[in-house]
């Protein structure tokens, strides 16, 4: 029991570190490359953005009093369990804009163009790579920033609107908002490019953290492939009996699931073994059990 006990809680210590990791590559993105050069998007975030750039008011506390007022409401609807690490999140990342802003901000106050002046679209492109970056990692150890995740799992919990579509809808009026401060409509395509940028890259990272590939090999060698893939890869093999309806011969079919970065090894493991050998490999995303990723639900 102890011992489940002490596993439970590393895994939540290393869960609350990479949300960290995660929360500050968000942060510097923001910090470094989009405020400076006046860039928002969706989310809480992007609605501090656009009152900053209207009205200086700094874009942390924005943040920090819009997430504090929807935690309200999802801790009385949804439930404590959904906001511990949300919370978390929250002032952790309230603390890094707040930090990075004194630290790289000039002695005015007034973020440097790190990139020099007119280079706003590749501002945009390396801020909303480091944010797609971060979110990616805080997703993939559970957490989350809050913000419009609260109000689609609202929203979701009374409508019939699933929380993709909500989120996108919240995400389209706060950057079209931001025409408002700045009647600017390059500012609008900016934010929904950098929407776009982060949300392609934070799928690249979700998914290439959790990517494997199966195999179905069919062999007449069977069992010493079998035997050679658990012991040099340490994967585990599923032996099925099946028909080729050709040939209306018993075949032995091989089902492995390995990491992606295995394939080759397996690819020549089964070719020196049996050049004529059969082989499907395909991609899988989210293999989970022992040897793979752990079953986590929120």
């Amino acid at each position: 029991m102890q011992q489940k006990i002490s596993a439970s809680s590393i895994r939540e210590l290393k869960d609350y570190f990479f949300i960290t990791c995660g929360l500050i590559c968000y942060s510097l993105g923001w910090a470094i490359f989009l405020i400076p050069y006046q860039i928002t998007t969706g989310g809480t975030t992007g609605i501090g953005a656009i009152i900053f750039y209207a009205t200086g008011f700094p874009i942390q506390w924005s943040y920090f009093l819009i997430n504090i007022i929807l935690m309200g409401f999802a801790i009385k609807i949804l439930g404590p369990k959904f906001s511990i690490k949300t919370g978390y999140a929250v002032f952790v990342l309230t603390f890094l804009l707040w930090f990075f802003q004194l630290l790289f901000n000039g002695k005015n106050g007034i973020p440097p163009l790190i990139l020099g002046e007119g280079q706003d679209f590749m501002a945009c492109i390396i801020g909303s790579a480091m944010c797609g970056i971060g979110l990616g990692i805080v997703f993939n150890y559970n957490g989350s920033t809050g913000g419009t995740d609260i109000i689609a799992a609202i929203v979701n919990k009374y409508r019939d609107v699933t929380l993709g579509r909500m989120i996108m809808l919240c995400d389209v009026v706060i950057i079209s908002s931001c025409y408002l401060v700045f009647y600017d409509w390059r500012r609008v395509i900016f934010g929904f490019v950098t929407l776009f940028i982060i949300g392609v890259v934070l799928d690249w990272v979700v998914n290439s953290a959790r990517q494997s590939v199966q195999f179905f090999i069919f062999s007449k060698k069977y069992d010493i492939i079998a035997d050679h893939i658990i012991k040099d890869t340490h994967r585990g093999v599923t032996v099925i009996q099946g028909m080729g309806w050709y040939s209306k011969n018993e075949v032995k079919v091989l089902v492995v699931l390995a990491k992606k970065r295995q394939s080759l090894e397996i690819f020549r493991m089964v070719k020196n073994i049996d050049p004529n050998a059969f082989i499907s490999q395909s991609s899988v995303i989210g293999v989970y059990g022992e040897g793979f990723d752990k079953l986590k639900i929120k």
